[in-house]
């Protein structure tokens, strides 16, 4: 079906000009079309966006995921599932996130953290991307899905290559990384079927033991769902710690506040998470012939939940584009909402809480050298970005 274009997709974009877009569609044309990358709906209002990740039997995940669309051969649960399908993939993992667990990893946390930050300080600040943020989750994933060092390193590198081929839009070094992805999934449940562990204490046990109505789940999906877990922590935390970063270093006095009161973190952490919402273009796909707010959307058609745009709706949060401690209600979209809503997100809020008390707990100021290099749909936020560290 021919759509007339609402707006096209910037080529180039810098830290503010996605949230000048996103507010233009906002006030004019909160569901809009573009022909670009395929072809989709953005939508941009919170309450549009959260009605449709909640409306999983209208608007299906099985069909495209994000937009742009990426090709793959393989189906990866529990995102490429509605449910009632891609519960026993969240339960498996949602397992190991209780809160007992969450505060067993607080301190290990603050070890790693530290592990990364403090060289980073010491050399007077460079790249906080490349040197910081995106070695950190994969970290994390390694010591949480219990990974060995050389496999923690191959997640490094090709996790990289991944998002560059993503970025750049080249679909066939896309492909080849994601079948690396893959790779190392498959050595994992292959060492996990050779030594067998607690599923009490290892996530892929865990889904190995998983039983629906008494068969094991499909070795193929459990392929993908690690291949997603391993993939979708990396990228999110990497430059939403860059925005962070940037915003510190544009607003010293904010800085400076949470180093006199660290108290304040957990509050700036979800301020920040609203505002630099690292995530815009997650994609649902209309089963029929349906409406959002009135405008027809056709079977078939991809629909961009733009979360950065929606944590951003003035109806919603007085003064959007305003770092303010004292909301009183903070109904964010960042993680999602409804049946596909992040699972990891628990363990990534003390991951990024630890963060940016370290980071304004160990440093006075940070001063941005040069310029921001951003990622491109369907991520938001920098992909390098260089500091002055002052202690």
């Amino acid at each position: 079906m021919t759509h007339k274009v609402d707006f096209k997709v910037p080529e180039t974009e810098d830290f503010d000009s996605p949230h000048a877009l996103f507010a233009e569609l906002r006030s004019h044309c909160p569901v809009a079309w573009s022909d670009d990358m395929g072809g989709f709906w953005a939508v941009t209002k919170h309450a549009d966006a959260k009605a449709v990740l909640e409306n999983w039997q209208m608007f299906t995940t099985t069909v495209q995921n994000v937009v742009p669309r990426v090709a793959t051969t393989q189906r990866r649960p529990p995102l490429h599932l509605d449910p009632p399908a891609n519960t026993p993939y969240r339960n498996a993992i949602q397992r190991f996130l209780t809160p007992a667990r969450l505060s067993e990893w607080e301190p290990r946390l603050e070890t790693m953290v530290a592990r990364f930050l403090d060289p980073w300080i010491a050399a007077g600040g460079g790249d906080i991307c490349k040197d910081f943020s995106f070695l950190l989750p994969i970290a994390l994933l390694a010591e949480f899905f219990n990974l060995s060092p050389d496999k923690a390193e191959l997640i490094r590198e090709v996790g990289a290559e991944f998002n560059m081929a993503l970025q750049r839009q080249d679909f066939d070094l896309l492909r080849q990384k994601s079948d690396e992805l893959y790779d190392i999934a498959a050595d994992l449940i292959a060492d996990r079927h050779a030594n067998p562990r607690d599923p009490d204490e290892d996530p892929t046990a865990s889904l190995l033991a998983v039983r629906v109505d008494g068969e094991p789940l499909a070795d193929d999906l459990i392929l993908g769902a690690l291949r997603q877990f391993l993939l979708v922590g990396i990228i999110a935390p990497t430059t939403f710690i860059g925005s962070m970063a940037v915003h510190l270093a544009r607003h010293p006095e904010h800085h400076a506040e949470l180093t006199e009161n660290p108290d304040l973190v957990p509050e700036a952490l979800e301020e920040l998470l609203r505002l630099y919402t690292p995530y815009r273009g997650f994609a649902r796909t209309a089963r029929e012939d349906t409406e959002i707010s009135g405008c027809p959307i056709a079977k078939g058609d991809p629909v961009a939940i733009v979360f950065t745009s929606a944590n951003r709706d003035e109806e919603v949060f007085p003064e959007a584009d305003t770092y303010r401690l004292d909301r009183e209600a903070r109904d964010l979209l960042t993680f999602g909402r409804g049946p596909h809503m992040c699972p990891g997100a628990p363990l990534a809020r003390v991951l990024l809480r630890e963060t940016l008390r370290q980071l304004t707990q160990k440093t006075l100021r940070l001063e941005q050298r040069g310029g921001i290099e951003m990622t491109n749909w369907p991520e938001y936020g920098p992909l390098s970005v260089s500091f002055n560290v002052i202690v």
